[in-house]
């Protein structure tokens, strides 16, 4: 398949388009600039999206990546909605027959808020936090795409080499491992080799549609993933961050990082999906193999 993609030089983007290209598919990486591409201006020439079999938009700004003010906060919102809302008006405005056959946008399990103990799948509303905020204007943003739109919600996904894991190893193998908060809040993880896996499923059934969980069928809590990351770089993990440290540190990003999201994946799960990786310690030991 021609597979169109925006965001493939992000931490999921890369592998993504690495491992789509080694399936046969041929992956075009859309850069700011070329096919009339400026998001911020609202430009993409249609030329461009008109050859695509699928559409990949993995674009936005990384949500840990700085400390939240009202600026960067700002930057997470255009990084996401202008990016959305240029390709879905694009597509919908291509003659139907030249449209691609699918929108796979990304979202995040932000969508849910703070669920603490309660489990949610994809008919659950949304929550009432920033990011919850965020990612149902980002998916709406899609939403008048004219063409299948599946709304990739990721969890965390694990890998050594990008993302949350990859900046608590270090810090664990040096002996500063700990819980955060109280650690009862429930983790959505995915085993990056699934969630390569899911997106794949995705493109290929053209009858799944809308919001889909990308993250395992078992998810912890914050106690039990730091015991498991402990095991898998063979440290002891006694210490917890308390919530106002985390706020001291982090801003207003150190309350999201508390929240609870006990997010199952019913719709990956209904359709015959099959994890690698279903169990979060023999995830943790693949990523850090």
């Amino acid at each position: 398949m021609r597979i169109l993609m925006t965001g493939a030089s992000g931490f999921l983007g890369t592998r993504l388009a690495a491992r789509l290209t080694a399936s046969g598919h041929d992956v075009t990486r859309l850069k700011r600039g070329a096919g009339g591409w400026n998001p911020a201006r609202g430009e993409l020439d249609p030329a461009a999206v008109a050859g695509a079999d699928i559409v990949i938009n993995l674009a936005g700004a990384g949500i840990g990546d700085k400390r939240w003010n009202p600026a960067y906060k700002d930057l997470l919102r255009s990084s996401r909605l202008d990016t959305t809302g240029t390709i879905a008006r694009t597509i919908a405005g291509l003659p139907e027959s030249d449209r691609p056959r699918a929108l796979l946008q990304a979202s995040a399990v932000g969508w849910y808020g703070d669920t603490g103990d309660h489990e949610v799948t994809e008919a659950s509303p949304a929550g009432s936090t920033f990011l919850a905020d965020l990612c149902r204007d980002w998916e709406a943003a899609a939403g008048g795409a004219g063409t299948r739109v599946v709304l990739l919600r990721t969890g965390l996904p694990l890998s050594r080499t990008g993302g949350l894991l990859q900046r608590l190893v270090l810090l664990f193998k040096l002996g500063g491992g700990a819980r955060l908060g109280n650690g009862r809040q429930w983790m959505p993880w995915i085993a990056l080799a699934d969630w390569l896996r899911a997106v794949e499923f995705l493109i290929e059934r053209d009858d799944l549609s809308g919001p889909v969980n990308l993250v395992a069928p078992h998810p912890v809590t914050n106690t039990v993933f730091t015991r498991s990351l402990a095991r898998a770089v063979h440290r002891p993990a006694l210490l917890a961050v308390p919530g106002f440290a985390l706020d001291l540190v982090l801003g207003e990003f150190g309350g999201e990082a508390r929240r609870s999201q006990r997010v199952l994946p019913a719709v990956l799960e209904e359709a015959g999906f099959r994890w690698e990786f279903p169990e979060v310690d023999a995830a943790l030991r693949a990523a850090l193999d």
